[in-house]
């Protein structure tokens, strides 16, 4: 009955594989005909499950107790705090996220009702329509993605381990919730932004700075309140209101759940986001239009891949960025400390901290905002960097002030140690400062002002595009060196006060230390999520400004005198516009950096958890953690390999989008018989982004899983060197991609903005070197954090998946079972290319120029 069990997770997951493929242009297009197929197969499949299982551990002598999903949770109220147990401590952290919330919406209220002229309202409602169309049809293509998650979890946890059909059930309900968490803030963010555009574009008609700072940021924040509550609240909920025999496997479940919907959103948004980019760019050299020009049917486009993109695929990035880091940190206190009075202690401290950055937060952004507000609110012209800069600044002081205090109130002693308090907030300040400290180094690489971005420019001018490229790829090479030592230098000290007693409570401290410094990074996490949805607002403002046409209405000066008193000025407005998206730029940048670097230094925890598992508590085995034990040196080298993969995989979805794109706009594009693209063309390019965004992402993610599946099977060693792989290799690519996109498109902001030669040879440059920087650092780059953290994840259960086989049916069930699991990946690594070419017949001028 085991080997009957095993035989259907294969046709469970081969047959899911193909239903994938050939349902997904039903879902696409709304036409759900074989909904009762997937109803039918997951019914059937979970029946056979149900029957095979207890034949199987009858046969078998049942589950061990071993692993993630055998956590207990201790009781909390067994340890006092302040005068009262962890567990009503913890009660009024929901008070505090249902204070966040309450932040949030009402920042949406005010940005809703700011004034806006109709002419403006009408085209940001636009792109809300397009934008709710493809977020309904992602949230379509992320329940036919969880499937394949589901039959992994309801075979290791029902088959496997035992476990009653009701306890299944929790967990995949926590799947789901964790899907509905990512899609969910993803939905708000896109809201919140599409109406904060509008109402940025408008207050630039009065001619003064400040509300093109302030607009963005407040949308911003709203989002970053909005996110870091919703996640605490539901791991709070997890953590005080689910049994502990249950919170265990259902914390994980949550941060799968997450991390799916967060490497969906995050990868098509990229790729949506890209191909309506370079679609609607190029024709700036094609046709010698201006930016954002209305008669270009692909700025819509741009304007809902801004958001599908910048705005839905951070925000869900973010929220799963925060649930994983806390998860991993949950799963390593329960297996590395065995002291339950400790374990409360520190779980009790973590949520604490987690509460705190909602307050720091909270605190610096009003202190900032009076400052910014005094220095800058009647000012004609400032450097919208500069305010930005000062609200990541003192909210980092802020933070680890905060971190330092509520130390020393919630642990003062840890198992009779009074000193552990600071040493522990010193490991998380070190990650708090990490989010101070990358965002100044980003902008050595990616500001307006920076040398290097300038050296782009310089290179364009004399050599075009070809030498603007060059120097792109030299900013971020150098950015990826300053960049990666300052996170070794970080986590360094955080490995040495981690030795200066922590061994006395827990196994391998170095390992936590390195989890507090990940979970530090977020100390100030609303802020980062804010001024990382800044960029999407202040790019939308200038589309909307231009697809307004707003000069060109009647009377449209009397009429603003009349119904908003003040006289516009037309000129200034474009021109803060243009300087707002630059900053945006800049710190869309700042941000990438910081979440890549807490998948990676956050990684380590979760593969600790492995580690445990394979070792019996670090007792056996551990000299296979070693370049002499081979399969673990072969998995360090494989890594490299998906990661490589994966660069190309998506960017080649966005070269073959692109390319329909461009085709469809060249073609349809009406310059001289209309002052505005049609909604129907407009929408048409809209769908071409979504089509394409959809397919690259569908190829990619089986073959992640697919993947996943077969090295754990392969040999659990070699997993977890590939897990270590990917992350290295996914930091550096990640970092060097990013960077070097952002200092491509600087370069060609400033020559817009501050030289003022829109449309010349040097423009044509650096819009080359622009759209080629697109991919770098909107899809490939930023898709690696969660790629990284949903293949951790799931190999948490895959590998156990995979030990079990090989303890009860030998190894070579398993290594027949990663033969067929490889196999699978590779198909769809060979679709991610050849499937996605844009193919066809050269033109008939290539043809005769060549002879034939």
């Amino acid at each position: 009955m085991f080997i009957l069990a095993v035989a259907s997770l294969c046709v469970i997951t081969l047959i899911l594989s193909d239903l994938a493929r050939k349902t997904m242009w039903n879902l696409l297009s709304g036409n759900w005909e074989h909904r009762g197929l997937i109803a039918k197969g997951l019914a059937a499949g979970a029946a056979f499950l149900t029957l095979s299982a207890p034949a199987a551990f009858a046969a078998e002598g049942g589950p061990a107790a071993t692993g993630e999903a055998n956590l207990k949770l201790p009781d909390l109220s067994q340890v006092q705090f302040l005068g009262m147990d962890g567990h009503k401590l913890l009660m009024f952290g929901i008070l505090f996220c249902i204070f966040g919330l309450l932040f949030g919406l009402v920042i949406y209220s005010n940005l809703k009702n700011l004034p806006v002229h109709r002419s403006m309202g009408e085209i940001s409602q636009l792109i809300w329509e397009t934008c709710k169309t493809y977020l309904i049809t992602q949230g379509k293509f992320l329940l036919l993605l969880w499937v394949f998650i589901a039959a992994v979890i309801l075979v290791y946890f029902k088959v496997l381990l035992g476990y009653p059909a009701p306890r299944v059930g929790i967990i995949l309900f926590f799947s789901l919730v964790g899907i509905a968490g990512s899609y969910g803030v993803a939905w708000f963010g896109i809201r919140v932004n599409t109406f904060a555009n509008s109402r940025t574009a408008f207050a630039s008609l009065r001619g003064k700075a400040f509300p093109i700072y302030q607009i963005p940021l407040r949308s911003g924040m709203s989002i970053g309140m909005m996110l870091i509550s919703v996640e605490l609240l539901m791991m709070l909920v997890i953590l005080l209101f689910i049994p502990g025999d249950y919170a265990g496997p259902c914390f994980i479940g949550f941060a799968i759940g997450e991390s799916l919907g967060a490497a969906a959103l995050r990868i098509a948004g990229g790729i949506f986001t890209k191909i309506a980019d370079i679609g609607s760019d190029l024709m700036k050299i094609v046709f010698k239009i201006k930016e954002d020009d209305a008669r270009n049917p692909g700025v819509i486009a741009d304007c809902t891949g801004d958001n599908a993109g910048d705005s839905v695929g951070p925000t869900a990035d973010g929220f799963e960025t925060y649930g994983v880091t806390g998860v991993a940190l949950i799963t390593f206190i329960l297996l590395a400390v065995k002291d339950p009075t400790v374990q409360v202690q520190l779980l009790v401290w973590i949520f604490v901290m987690r509460i705190i950055m909602l307050v720091a937060s909270a605190v610096a952004y009003f202190l900032n905002g009076a400052i910014a507000k005094a220095r800058y609110g009647n000012a004609d012209r400032f450097n919208f960097e500069a305010p930005l800069t000062s609200l990541v600044w003192i909210t980092s002081f802020v933070s680890i002030a905060l971190t330092y205090i509520a130390s020393k109130l919630i642990i003062p002693t840890l198992s009779g140690d009074s000193s552990l308090w600071w040493k522990l907030a010193t490991i998380i300040s070190c990650g708090t400062l990490a989010g101070a400290l990358i965002p100044e180094f980003v902008k050595v690489f990616t500001s307006t002002e920076s040398r290097h971005v300038r050296e782009v420019v310089t290179s364009a001018s004399e050599g075009g595009a070809s030498l603007g490229i060059l120097s792109g790829f030299v900013a971020g090479n150098f950015s990826a060196y300053y960049l990666g030592l300052t996170m070794v230098f970080l986590m360094s000290v955080g490995f040495l006060v981690s030795a200066m007693g922590l061994s006395s409570l827990m196994l391998a401290p170095a390992v936590f230390a390195f989890g507090l410094v990940a979970f530090g990074f977020l100390g100030m996490g609303p802020v980062t999520i804010a001024v990382d949805s800044y960029g999407p607002v202040t790019d939308n403002a200038q589309s909307v400004y231009e697809l307004s046409l707003i000069e060109q209405v009647p009377n449209i000066k009397e009429d603003i005198k009349k119904e908003f008193n003040f006289e516009p000025n037309f000129d200034r407005a474009k021109d803060m516009l243009e300087e707002g998206d630059g900053a945006g730029n800049t710190f869309k940048a700042t941000a990438k950096p910081v979440l890549i670097g807490t998948a990676v230094v956050g990684a380590t925890t979760m593969i600790f958890s492995i580690i445990m598992a394979l070792t019996q508590g670090l007792t056996e085995n551990v000299s296979n953690l070693s370049l002499l034990h081979a399969p673990f040196f072969l998995g360090l080298v494989s890594g490299g390999a998906v990661i490589y993969w994966f660069t190309g995989a998506s960017t080649q979805a966005v070269s073959t989008g692109a390319y329909r794109a461009v085709e469809f706009i060249k073609a349809n594009i009406r310059l001289e018989s209309t002052e505005k693209a049609s909604i129907t063309d407009s929408k048409k390019v809209v769908a071409i982004c979504t089509r394409y965004a959809q397919k690259g992402m569908l190829n990619i993610f089986i073959g992640i899983f697919f993947a996943t599946l077969a090295f754990s099977f392969l040999e659990p060693f070699f997993f977890i060197g590939y897990l270590i792989s990917i992350a290295i290799f996914g930091l550096y690519q990640a970092i060097f991609m990013a960077n070097a996109g952002a200092a491509w498109d600087n370069a060609k902001k400033i020559v817009e903005v501050e030289f003022k030669q829109k449309g010349t040879p040097l423009h044509d440059a650096t819009v080359v070197g622009d759209t080629v920087g697109d991919p770098f650092k909107d899809t490939s780059s930023v898709s690696l954090n969660p790629v990284i953290k949903f293949t951790t994840l799931f190999g948490l259960l895959a590998v156990e998946l995979a030990v079990k086989m090989t303890a009860t049916s030998g190894s070579g069930l398993t290594h027949i079972l990663a033969a067929i699991f490889f196999a699978v990946s590779i198909c769809f690594v060979y679709r991610s290319f050849y499937g996605m070419r844009i193919g066809g017949a050269w033109p008939p001028s290539f043809k005769a120029n060549s002879g034939e």
